[in-house]
Formats: C-alpha cells, sequence, structure tokens
C-alpha cells in the first residue's frame, strides 16, 4: 500500500483517486472546497462531476493543502493547465522532502508555450522532485468509474518513475503502458482536444462521417508535423497519446471539447457554450497556445488555425470549414516524407 494524494476533485481527479483506492493504497483526495470534500467523506458521492457514482468508503478527501501534501510522497496533479503554476507554487512552500510528481492535465500554457511538465519543472525545484511523470491517453473519467477497459501511458524522462506510476495505477481494467517520449505524449494529449473542437464543430454543422474522419485523419497529421518539430517521436503519434486519444475525444458524447464544439457549430457564442457545458474546456485556451506555437515553429495548422479563426477572430464555423475545404491542392504524404 502506498500513500498518494490527488490534487483536483473534478471528474478525472476523481475517477483517478478511485482507481488508487481499488487498488488498495492509502488515497486522499484534496479539493479547495470543503463543502465538496465533506460530501465526498460523509456521502461517497461527486455530484456535481460524477452524479451517478458511489465512491469506496476507503477514499478520504480533505480541503487542507498541508495535510494533503504531508500525507503522501507521490502527488497526482489533476488540475486544470492554467492552475498549475499557482498549485505548485503552493505545494512548494508545504514539501519538507522530495515528491513524485504525476500530472494528468492535457494543455498547453499560452504565450509562454510551455507544456505542462516544462511548467512543473520551473516551479518545483529539482531537489523537490523525484520525478516528473506525464500520465495520459484515452480515458473518459466517466468510463472509468464503471471500471470498463481503458489503457494510458505513463512518460517520463525518469523511466523508474514511470515504473513506479505504471505499478501505481495498472490493474484489471486499467490498463498502463510506459513511454519515454515526454514532448510526444504532451503536444498528443494537449492538440487532441483542439481537433476535438473542430470535430464537434463538424457534427454541429451537421454534416457527416466523410467529413468528421477526414477531420481526424488531418488533425493527426498536423499534431504529428507540430510535436516533431519540438523534438517527438513519430511513433508515438500512431500510440495511445496521440491516434488513441484522438479517436476518443472526437467521437464520443463524454468529451466536453467535442461537446463545445458541437455547440458552436449550432449557432452558439463561446461564452454561451463556456456556461452551457459548465466545467474546464482545455481545447479553447489550447488552441490560442497551438496556434502562437505553429507561427513560432513555422509548421503548417490548417485546422489550428481555422478553429483560431472561429474562437477568436468572430469567424462563422460554416465559413471556416469551408476555408479548408478551398486550400491549393496537395499531395496527402507530403507531411510524412521527412519521418
Amino acid at each position: 500500500m502506498t500513500n498518494v494524494t490527488v490534487l483536483g476533485a473534478g471528474s478525472w481527479g476523481t475517477a483517478l483517486a478511485m482507481v488508487l483506492a481499488h487498488n488498495s493504497h492509502d488515497c486522499l483526495l484534496w479539493s479547495h472546497r470543503e463543502t465538496q470534500t465533506e460530501e465526498i467523506n460523509q456521502n461517497h458521492t461527486n455530484k456535481k462531476y460524477l452524479p451517478d457514482t458511489i465512491l469506496p468508503e476507503n477514499l478520504k478527501a480533505t480541503s487542507d493543502l498541508t495535510q494533503a501534501i504531508k500525507h503522501a510522497s507521490i502527488i497526482v496533479l489533476a488540475v486544470p493547465t492554467k492552475a498549475i503554476r499557482e498549485v505548485c507554487q503552493d505545494i512548494v512552500k508545504l514539501m519538507e522532502n522530495k515528491k513524485l510528481l504525476v500530472h494528468v492535465s492535457k494543455g498547453i500554457e499560452p504565450d509562454s508555450l510551455k507544456r505542462i511538465s516544462e511548467m512543473i519543472a520551473e516551479e518545483v525545484p529539482e531537489s523537490m522532485v523525484e520525478g516528473i511523470v506525464v500520465l495520459s491517453g484515452p480515458s473518459h473519467a466517466e468510463e472509468v468509474v464503471l471500471q470498463h477497459p481503458t489503457t494510458i501511458t505513463v512518460a517520463s524522462d525518469n523511466m523508474m518513475a514511470a515504473e513506479k506510476v505504471q505499478d501505481l495505477f495498472m490493474n484489471n481494467y486499467f490498463r498502463v503502458y510506459t513511454n519515454d517520449d515526454v514532448i510526444g505524449v504532451e503536444i498528443g494529449a494537449a492538440l487532441k482536444n483542439v481537433i476535438a473542437l473542430a470535430a464537434g464543430i463538424v457534427d454541429g454543422l451537421g454534416y457527416g462521417d466523410n467529413a468528421k474522419a477526414a477531420l481526424i485523419t488531418r488533425g493527426l497529421a498536423e499534431i504529428s508535423r507540430l510535436g516533431i518539430s519540438l523534438g517527438a517521436k513519430p511513433y508515438t503519434f500512431s500510440g495511445l497519446t496521440g491516434m488513441g486519444d484522438l479517436i476518443a475525444t472526437c467521437t464520443s458524447v463524454h468529451s466536453r471539447n467535442w461537446r463545445a464544439g458541437n455547440l458552436l457549430g449550432k449557432g452558439s457564442s463561446l461564452d454561451e457554450v463556456l456556461e452551457e457545458v459548465g466545467m474546464i474546456v482545455e481545447g479553447v485556451r489550447t488552441t490560442k497556445a497551438a496556434f502562437q506555437l505553429a507561427q513560432k515553429q513555422s509548421i503548417d495548422m490548417p485546422i489550428t488555425a481555422a478553429l483560431h479563426s472561429v474562437l477568436f477572430e468572430q469567424v462563422h464555423p460554416k465559413q471556416a470549414v469551408d476555408s479548408l475545404m478551398h486550400r491549393t491542392k496537395k499531395n496527402e504524404l507530403e507531411d510524412y516524407k521527412t519521418f
């Protein structure tokens, strides 16, 4: 049994805490809302995020960050990308010894264009870190809590740390692979949310399977282009955190990014969409960062650029899709000739 703290009691943080509790680990789930932790401890529910789920009785929660950090040598960061730096700044003041840090968020920071592991490394001194591990892959919280078969990847520059996290989470319904390509795993995880927003728009406009299949395929091509330019390994994008996560996020009603895009395609404004979804839509913020990163790397990312025009330049979704169809002709395999 291992002591583990999960920071963030949203749907994904709670689902991962359930996996750890089912694996008989001493898991403490932290939320900054005391009413939420009281609900988890007393009723064994988290109705805002997982309304139909009964949580294990051995899963405990706290709103005391000091208690949460002291509880464990392994800290799982399950907060939105925009909160990563603030949370890291808070926990580093409370850390008395080295911790193994596992992040499970998917995004890129706009303007700085940092991946999440880079943000963590900037905020937490190396002397206080046993390792930084990324956990990612096609994994809707709503299915994990039902113990439906799920397969994900843990990536790190420190493979001993990755294997430790693999052993921590792995069981008969939650299979975990290791990977040493942190760049590829994080880029695939972040940018699939951008393509999922676009896929939702395509569905919202009433276009069919042909359009969405093309969008997913060409979306993977531009994710791969950007990732490889940053030093990622090409084959990572054919794996769970590339193709796998892209398929799950672009085709599932569980995906909040797909839902947001779907509402945009049906004519809602971005503000209306975010209010309707009610949870963080990482793809919106990541679209801005991906657009900036593509410009910095001089990488052609037409789907990302089209989505950026819809979200931030008031271009109508149909006009953005039409612009993609009117691009100059190309060889399909042109993107892959340097792989």
